[in-house]
């Protein structure tokens, strides 16, 4: 959660288990990014929060762990592409083998 900008220890405070996943409430972010002291830290906060609700809606109004790795792993500049496509292709060959 280096994107928060915030210790481990406050990112450990408000994780919570939900269901399978580790994840943390949209109302922790919500007041992050409206107190968060750094403009541009805040709207990092904001766009993994809104991706996290949007893409990954596995918990309702929370935001799951995987996303938040995903987003470091994007600033660390490790490219997600290859196994998207990877899975893309394995799943259309399944709904292929499906269909015969």
């Amino acid at each position: 959660m280096s994107i928060t900008g915030m210790s481990e220890q406050w990112v450990t405070a408000q994780m919570k288990q939900n269901g399978d996943s580790k994840c943390i409430s949209w109302k922790n972010f919500r007041d992050l990014i409206l107190a968060h002291p750094d403009m541009k830290k805040g709207i990092d906060v904001f766009a993994l929060s809104i991706y996290g609700l949007v893409v990954f809606p596995k918990a309702l109004g929370h935001v799951d762990e995987v996303v938040s790795d995903l987003f470091d792993r994007l600033h660390k500049g490790v490219t997600p592409v290859p196994v998207i496509l990877a899975e893309t292709f394995r799943s259309l060959n399944a709904c292929r083998r499906v269909g015969e």
